[in-house]
């Protein structure tokens, strides 16, 4: 298979995420909440695989007429933002004016950052909450907290992207990638035992979604507090 079609087949891989985006859509308009994860879940993998994927096979220079990047983020919008969105807000888990506060909050300001040309840093990780609202309703939907509590959650993570704190990316920060790739990788696995049993009460999978999304939400603050000397990378 030639380079040329190789890029292709990445681009067509990346593209699926938008069908799976419709099918989580499909299944939260019937507040089947545990399939729409699931198909989030789903979703999720692909979009941490395509990425090493388009770099290895140099997808920018082997079929440079579709934009990775920009088909990349349609996706994430709808997966990462607006379905979350709509699930957290059509579930009641945030009565009254608290579900409109934080529907209006998560999809303006992740707008936002979405066009901000300084959401990378210099390591590959994020500056400020990488609109990640997908990890954040399931965990939600997990946990079920006092809805105050969620909506301070919500508006203080959205607060973030407006701001220089940094959040690992899995894959990309090579700083604890050791520790931090796997986290992500057991998030994914949690996150699909806890939709997969209706979020039931008393799962374990409830326990290791919160100290997971504790590391990843955490993990690029702490690194902050310990830079990096004589040009190591801190693993």
């Amino acid at each position: 298979m030639s380079p040329r079609i190789q890029a292709l087949c990445v681009h067509l891989f990346t593209a699926t995420g938008a069908v799976l985006s419709m099918l989580a859509m499909l299944a939260a308009v019937r507040e089947n909440w545990s399939m729409m994860f699931l198909w989030l879940v789903v979703a999720l993998i692909v979009d941490g695989i395509d990425g090493p994927l388009a770099r290895h096979y140099k997808v920018k220079s082997n079929w440079p007429t579709y934009d990775g990047v920009l088909l990349d983020l349609v996706i994430d919008y709808l997966t990462y933002v607006f379905i979350p969105a709509f699930a957290l807000f059509q579930s009641g888990l945030l009565p009254g004016w608290t579900g409109w506060c934080a529907i209006i909050v998560i999809t303006y300001a992740s707008v936002l950052y979405f066009v901000d040309t300084r959401m990378k840093t210099r390591d590959n990780s994020f500056a400020g909450f990488p609109a990640c609202w997908n990890m954040v309703v399931l965990v939600l939907f997990a946990l079920h907290p006092n809805f105050y509590l969620m909506l301070a959650v919500i508006v203080a993570l959205a607060a973030t992207m407006f701001t220089n704190l940094k959040f690992v990316h899995p894959v990309r920060t090579a700083r604890w990638r050791w520790l931090t790739l796997p986290m992500a990788v057991a998030w994914v696995g949690f996150a699909a035992r806890a939709a997969w049993v209706d979020f039931a009460p008393g799962e374990i999978a409830h326990s290791g979604l919160a100290i997971t999304s504790l590391y990843l939400l955490g993990a690029g603050v702490v690194q902050e507090f310990f830079p990096v000397r004589d040009g190591g990378d801190g693993a």
